[in-house]
């Protein structure tokens, strides 16, 4: 499971609680301490464990236990709710059009994931019946093109490339009557080994001749608290609509990427947890803390 070490942090606190004999504040330190370790080992930013666990901790002390639950399950419940707030709360879907079609345009820095998440967000929407095609807009990755093209033959998906255009808009524009034959067109662009100017020029660019319905920040989980400074400036660049973190799978880290996500406001839409294109699920942050905390 994606971060193992932070469920098992977590549920022996729960087990903690399980075991106590009564509530009182020595407890109510001794598993806010529990908390902090288990997310600052996930790579949480220490402000962040900080200001959490002081809400985790001003709630049970100040906060009357309703009639129906235990002093204990009252508690659990704090910690479940705070832990989901702190992650975005609610599950936010990807909105599609009724009618025609919805574009979805994703972008990132290098490494990020990105045309293997156009892939596996294609068979997604292929598996639902939508008539799906990807676009390659990243004119500076020489291998790129090829990329995309071999990822939309291993799910059977359509793929527009024009090599040797070095112009994005003008290969949107080449393609754009194509496009009303789908329902959800992926547009593929380019990334960078950092946010620089010419990057958010283009993307601006790619932005206003495609106007997506969604526009998602592909990033990688495997960076830890340098997502916060990622998606941050991304978002100031103006218009994400939502995060996929990718490469949950085996990595310690992933709480860096996650609550730097949740805290830009941009809420996460997926999560990828593996290489083959069905590893890649919507991210759903109730049941994603019922999971660590062993809740369900």
């Amino acid at each position: 499971m994606v971060l193992d070490k932070l469920s098992e942090g977590l549920k022996a606190t729960l087990s903690k609680i399980a075991g106590s004999m009564f509530v009182d504040e020595k407890l109510v330190n001794e598993l806010v301490k529990d908390i902090q370790r288990s997310l600052l080992q996930s790579d949480v930013n220490v402000k962040l464990v900080f200001e959490l666990t002081q809400r985790i901790k001003e709630r049970i002390l100040k906060e009357p236990t309703p009639g129906a639950l235990t002093k204990k399950e009252h508690l659990v419940n704090i910690v479940y709710e705070e832990l989901t707030r702190f992650l975005g709360g609610e599950k936010s879907e990807i909105k599609l059009n009724e009618q025609g079609l919805s574009t979805i345009m994703l972008i990132g820095l290098f490494g990020s994931g990105k045309t293997t998440t156009s892939g596996k967000l294609a068979k997604y929407f292929m598996k639902r019946g939508k008539k799906v095609a990807l676009l390659g807009l990243d004119v500076h990755r020489p291998a790129a093109m090829d990329q995309l093209q071999q990822v939309g033959k291993n799910i059977n998906a359509q793929v527009f490339v024009l090599k040797g255009e070095k112009s994005p808009v003008k290969i949107y524009k080449h393609f754009e009557p194509e496009f009303k034959k789908y329902d959800v067109l992926i547009v593929d662009t380019a990334g960078r080994d950092a946010l620089s100017l010419d990057l958010i020029e283009e993307l601006k660019q790619v932005h206003e001749v495609a106007k997506p319905t969604e526009a998602l920040l592909v990033i990688s989980g495997d960076i830890g608290q340098a997502a916060q400074t990622q998606a941050k400036a991304f978002h100031d660049a103006g218009a994400i609509t939502g995060v996929v973190v990718t490469k949950m799978d085996g990595t310690a880290k992933g709480g860096g990427a996650l609550s730097a996500c949740a805290v830009t406001g941009a809420p996460i839409k997926f999560i990828g947890v593996g290489e083959k294109v069905d590893d890649f699920e919507p991210f759903n942050p109730k049941g994603f803390v019922g999971r660590l905390l062993g809740m369900g």
